[in-house]
């Protein structure tokens, strides 16, 4: 198709953000090869153990090698996204072997972690949309939460619940065994106990020994009987596998399920006096397996994490709400949630704290309010109400600090795929950190500095694992490797391929929820000449303010002696539209009214550009500037099997 062009001729000096960034793409590229050939056979499964048993694991792996698939997405190597392949398949042929996995997807477990999974497979979405493997998954897997799959019965049209917290390709686990949370009980010693009515258990002192073989035992049958049926909160990250499956299908059924499965949970807040309860029987009762008690159930209100895991889920679900119906009231249902828990702040030791967790004797666990779900809200909305609830935090330290997990104390463990810098953004889009862009980059290549050095270090070998003493490491991580739970975490902290501030520069937003979020964005680069997604060799973009009709950016080329040209997308799913661009410091102004607009640089050139938008104007999809859904090939349609052994 056509898009329109303009020319960009400025010549300058090239800014120093512009050539830190080609330099992190460049070293990515590099220590991405490394980084799989350290710890892969030459067929991509992982130098790993032989057997690994329990339902917890199969995220992790996926976790620690999704940023090949988007850092191909900002402008990575094709040998990157080959590597990006490579491991998603072997990673998913491996846990199979060890038993996690079935048809492609996890077997059973929480969305907690099929959320941190599968933002791997949502990636692919960013990179080669035709791809007809990556479609064919995406409907086989959404239709797993559609009641459209016979071995996976996950969804209840007439209640419109998730039938159970424990769900996945062989359908919903109501009950489990000892063995599923083999692998997790040592992390789980340094949690609270999930009821406070467990014989042997101090609920008091917020430790429970589920390494006790006695109130293990316990356990699991107080979560079989009380948690394990029945629809949480959690569940609405879901919602994200049924948008990516839309965002190339443009299914109405997908759409309608994710509307009606968020507008259902709404319903039950306002059922339950305005907060969101916890757990749902497979009636639709609230409470139904835990004494009518709102609070109690998976990942709710009072256990693991509380408050968290509660508005996390509901904000992706939001989001892709908006996404899918162009409606942002769908954004109320979480400004309810959040304005709900900010009404009981109080102040505690001269700080405002807000309830985190609810138990049996009421409200308790009062900690300062984060910033950071705000933050990714009014990225998305723009909306003044939503920057109102930001400023109303107060700002107990610095929030435009650096962060580099690993270094200066900042232990990798806190740091969930080391997104660090949420707050950083937003004081910088505010136009309060002007150093911020420079400052995070030299970041990022810290890290990378910091990674490749730990790579050489013995901890990072695999087969030191089983008997590493982490106290006398040099490489702190903050938790003790031999721990099975967590050292299957170990890839992660391994891995030099993160890029945090590389892409708060060119998508415009923070980097995803790390529970099951999409990569939203305001901006998404395309090479014009290679017709690929990401940035075109030797161009650089940096996001610098957006609204909800403006988007103001740079954009560079650091050749002396080649043109370049890129072409920009307004919204990373093409759900915006430019409207107009202008050229900051001319009287140049062009009218767009697209998706898409063709920028050509001219030799060490670098321009500014105020970008008139439109915000969610159009279909959200994956499709490219090349790559159109009519042309995609038909998704393959199998044999129907029920008649294979009849006589």
């Amino acid at each position: 198709m056509t898009v329109q062009q303009i020319f960009l001729s400025q010549t300058t000096e090239i800014p120093e953000w512009a050539i830190l960034e080609r330099e992190i793409i460049s070293r990515l590229n590099k220590a991405s090869v490394e980084f799989v050939k350290k710890y892969t056979r030459v067929d991509g499964t992982l130098k790993w153990k032989d057997s690994f048993g329990s339902m917890d694991g199969s995220d992790d792996p996926y976790e620690a090698f999704q940023y090949l698939a988007l850092l191909y997405a900002i402008g990575g190597s094709e040998e990157v996204y080959e590597l990006a392949r490579k491991m998603w398949e072997s990673i998913t042929l491996q846990w199979t072997e060890y038993g996690q996995i079935h048809r492609e997807f996890d077997g059973y477990y929480d969305w907690m972690h099929h959320g941190e999974a599968y933002i791997y497979f949502y990636f692919f979405g960013l990179t080669k949309p035709e791809s007809l493997m990556d479609r064919q998954r995406a409907r086989r897997f959404s239709h797993m939460y559609m009641g459209k799959d016979e071995e996976a019965q996950n969804y209840d049209p007439a209640t419109k619940l998730i039938r159970s917290p424990l769900t996945g390709s062989r359908g919903p686990r109501f009950r489990v065994t000892e063995e599923d949370w083999f692998t997790h009980r040592t992390v789980l010693d340094d949690y609270l106990a999930p009821y406070e009515d467990i014989p042997g258990v101090d609920f008091e002192s917020l430790k429970c020994q589920w390494s006790d073989p006695v109130i293990y035992a316990r356990l699991i049958e107080f979560m079989n009987q009380r948690m394990n049926r029945g629809d949480v909160p959690l569940n609405l990250n879901a919602t994200s596998l049924i948008t990516h499956s839309y965002l190339y299908s443009h299914d109405e059924e997908e759409k309608k399920w994710v509307l009606e499965y968020l507008e259902n949970w709404a319903e039950y807040a306002v059922k339950n006096g305005g907060i969101m309860p916890d757990n749902v029987g497979l009636s639709g009762a609230i409470g139904e397996y835990n004494d009518g008690k709102w609070w109690g159930g998976y990942y709710g209100w009072r256990w693991p994490h509380g408050l968290t895991t509660i508005l996390e889920p509901l904000l992706n679900a939001c989001m892709n709400a908006v996404l899918l119906s162009n409606d942002p009231r769908y954004y109320d249902i979480f400004r309810k949630q959040y304005d709900v828990n900010w009404q009981m702040r109080e102040s505690i030791d001269g700080k405002l704290k807000t309830p985190h967790r609810h138990f049996d004797k009421g409200w308790t666990d009062y900690r300062e309010a984060s910033p950071r779900l705000l933050i990714h809200l009014w990225a998305t909305s723009l909306d003044d109400q939503d920057l109102a609830r930001i400023n109303e935090i107060p700002r107990t330290f610095d929030w435009s600090r650096i962060v580099t997990p690993g270094l200066n104390g900042y232990k990798p463990a806190a740091y969930k795929h080391y997104i660090a810098n949420t707050l950083g953004w937003f004081e910088y889009i505010q136009g309060r950190n002007p150093n911020y862009a420079i400052d995070i980059l030299r970041a990022d290549l810290n890290l990378l500095d910091h990674q490749e050095k730990v790579l050489q270090l013995d901890i990072a070998e695999p087969s030191t694992w089983d008997s590493y003493v982490t106290n006398n490491s040099e490489y702190d991580i903050g938790i003790d490797i031999k721990t099975i739970g967590y050292q299957i975490h170990a890839w992660q902290w391994f891995s030099p391929v993160y890029f945090e501030g590389l892409a708060q520069m060119v998508f415009g937003g923070p980097m995803h929820i790390s529970h099951g979020g999409l990569q939203y964005g305001k901006i998404r680069p395309f090479d014009a000449d290679l017709k690929r997604p990401g940035l075109p060799a030797e161009v650089a973009l940096k996001v610098e303010s957006i609204s909800q009709t403006h988007v103001r950016l740079s954009v560079s080329n650091i050749s002396s002696d080649t043109p370049r040209r890129i072409i920009l997308q307004a919204g990373n799913f093409g759900e915006n539209i430019f409207t107009s661009i202008s050229v900051m410091g001319s009287e140049e102004s062009t009218e767009i009214n697209s998706k898409w607009v063709e920028l050509v640089l001219a030799p060490s050139s670098t321009s500014t550009l105020d970008c008139g938008i439109a915000l969610n104007a159009c279909q959200p999809t994956y499709e490219t500037p090349w790559s159109d859904r009519s042309a995609w090939d038909p998704l393959i349609t199998g044999r129907a099997q029920s008649n294979f052994f009849s006589d």
